[in-house]
């Protein structure tokens, strides 16, 4: 059995399919790449296949008819062979040296459940990187489990760059991902988590995240345009969250974190969106998760992250927008 699978999602990923493959190949046999070639128009199948026939028996080509990022992921995993499963979308890459490192902490391993990593903002035109490190949460170079876990801090999670599954651990969580909907990576770094016993942290910066083309995802005029995907995404979070006491203390406590940062991420635009109708949508939000999980709720409105986007009145508002500003700044987004 292969120890790792990574499954590269692609869609009219020609112009940097090349170097995604490229920091992932040649390899060893423990690594297998699967390219899911998601409808594409352009030469992504041809690249792709180009690849298979150069590395015959590591690298497999699935292709489908258009389906939207979660379709694909979901392809890639049907597919998968590998003990461990990772994605990296066909935009960003690897880091060869803590790649390596990964494979030396997965050979041979039957019970990690998940391996989290650092990830690496690329901004295009900028020479400064910002890394999202779990040094001050997570225990480093040993097993744990969730009870060893820390608090993260206010703009810090475990994102879809950071997780390495066993891949057992994604089909018993019965994850599929939802088709033609963006932001479907937050369910991926949401659902499966209550499956997860076994943990280890790689302190290594091994995803590197390439942001800044206009067409992104993260893109906030993107964002604006498909705000009722990013809702739908939130929602089905809402619905994923797990009652208290069914889950260990820490892991609860960590998925009421996430999902607060994403209802803090659809808050913020619904607020830059404006309309008096993208206001009542977030109040709604907000209601809805209090109906479901009224803990959640009471916990996630007294958070920094809570307060700030749920300040009253159009001042409220203001300052909500300058602090989400601010933050994009850091990472680099703007």
């Amino acid at each position: 059995m292969t120890t790792l699978t990574v499954v590269v999602p692609s869609y009219n990923s020609s112009d940097y399919l090349h170097r995604c493959l490229d920091s992932m190949l040649p390899f060893d046999d423990d690594l297998e790449v699967i390219v899911v070639n998601d409808g594409s128009t352009d030469d992504t199948s041809a690249i792709a296949h180009r690849y298979a026939a150069d590395h015959a028996g590591r690298v497999r080509v699935v292709d489908k008819p258009n389906g939207g990022h979660g379709s694909a992921v979901n392809a890639g995993l049907d597919a998968a062979t590998g003990r461990y499963f990772r994605v990296v979308d066909s935009d960003d890459w690897l880091d060869r040296d803590a790649l390596t490192d990964l494979l030396g902490v997965l050979r041979g391993q039957d019970r990690l459940d998940l391996v989290v990593s650092n990830f690496v903002y690329e901004k295009e035109g900028r020479e400064r990187r910002h890394a999202m490190r779990y040094r001050s949460t997570l225990p480093r170079d040993r097993e744990f489990g969730w009870e060893e876990v820390g608090r993260f801090r206010p703009d810090q999670g475990m994102l879809m760059h950071s997780l390495t599954y066993r891949t057992a651990v994604l089909r018993n969580s019965g994850m599929r991902l939802p088709e033609h909907t963006f932001y479907v990576d937050n369910l991926y770094a949401f659902v499966p988590l209550p499956y997860v016993r076994r943990m280890r942290y790689l302190d290594a910066d091994l995803y590197r995240y390439h942001i800044g083309r206009s067409d992104q995802s993260v893109n906030e005029s993107v964002m604006l345009r498909r705000l009722d995907q990013q809702l739908t995404v939130n929602r089905l979070m809402i619905e994923a969250l797990p009652s208290p006491g069914s889950t260990p203390k820490s892991l609860h406590r960590y998925l009421v974190h996430y999902l607060g940062l994403v209802c803090g991420v659809s808050s913020i635009m619904l607020i830059r969106a404006g309309a008096p109708e993208h206001l009542r949508m977030k109040r709604d939000l907000w209601r809805d998760l209090r109906a479901a999980h009224a803990p959640a709720h009471r916990r996630l409105r007294r958070s920094s992250v809570g307060a700030l986007v749920n300040l009253p009145g159009r001042t409220g508002r203001r300052v909500s927008v300058w602090a989400y500003l601010a933050a994009q700044r850091v990472v680099g987004f703007n």
